[in-house]
């Protein structure tokens, strides 16, 4: 596979991993969601909405890169977080239709990379306003690892209450040759 191949992969693997942290977190009652858990972010809302900030703020970069992807248009409609604790709601239906939307963009954007746009040396800077040069590529890989870790502590969280996400490994959306 190559390395667009690979992002691809981790695109249908974030959409559809998503979906199912969403559809289990659904199956708590309303107070559950904004229980403290003792978690990083507190409560599952908590780490859901870490999510959500962590992804605009990574998609509205990313629409800086010189290739001008035009998937990535959309975020500039998108509000900007006021940080990594950024609060989009409590309420799941909400975090779940931002997140959608942000998953349709991910979905729509990965296709418009190629080789060169991954190899490209992106340079951005952090909420605290640290500047950083990096290959885009990693950059992307990091988008993506740090959703997967995240969506760990969601669904360790989802367990705890009873709830089981299913089966995570991302090895089930790898092509079987």
């Amino acid at each position: 596979m190559s390395a667009v191949e690979h992002f691809l992969l981790l695109a249908r693997y974030n959409a559809d991993m998503n979906q199912n942290l969403y559809n289990a977190a659904a199956q708590l009652p309303a107070e559950e969601l904004t229980a403290d858990r003792k978690a990083f972010f507190g409560s599952l809302a908590g780490t859901l909405n870490h999510l959500l900030a962590g992804d605009t703020i990574w998609l509205k970069r990313f629409s800086t890169h010189p290739a001008s992807f035009s998937a990535l248009q959309a975020t500039q409609a998108l509000p900007q977080p006021g940080g990594l604790t950024h609060s989009f709601g409590n309420e799941l239906p909400v975090l779940r239709a931002y997140r959608e939307q942000l998953d349709t963009i991910i979905s729509a954007f990965v296709p418009q990379l190629t080789e060169a746009d991954l190899a490209h040396i992106f340079e951005y800077r952090t909420t605290l306003g640290n500047t950083y040069r990096k290959q885009f590529g990693a950059v992307l890989l990091h988008f993506f690892n740090h959703q997967t870790h995240h969506r760990g502590q969601a669904s360790t969280l989802l367990t705890q209450a009873g709830v089981d996400i299913g089966i995570t490994d991302l090895l089930l959306w790898a092509p079987d040759l």
